[in-house]
């Protein structure tokens, strides 16, 4: 009869897990510690840092804002930075 009871809670156990699991929200970005807008941001103002009044940080910004983190400019690549770079 114990063994019987224990199977029961422990089945118990795993259903009412599997429930809550199923409620769980959450961001792929904050499981793996990777967030494309964050990064994007970050990266203008290293750019901006390095290249100064060479490159257009604010625009960078807005484009990091309108794109959703999706074109991420790297400092050293002028392709992805040519869109940011002004001929003072």
């Amino acid at each position: 009869m114990v063994g019987k009871l224990t199977n029961i809670y422990t089945l118990f156990s795993v259903a009412v897990f599997l429930c809550y699991l199923d409620h769980i929200n959450t961001n792929p970005a904050i499981a793996t510690g990777y967030d494309p807008f964050e990064i994007c941001i970050e990266n203008c103002a290293q750019c901006k840092k390095m290249l100064g009044a060479w490159f257009e940080g604010s625009l960078c910004a807005e484009s990091c804002i309108k794109f959703k983190g999706k074109l991420i400019p790297e400092c050293e690549d002028f392709a992805s930075i040519a869109p940011f770079l002004n001929k003072l």
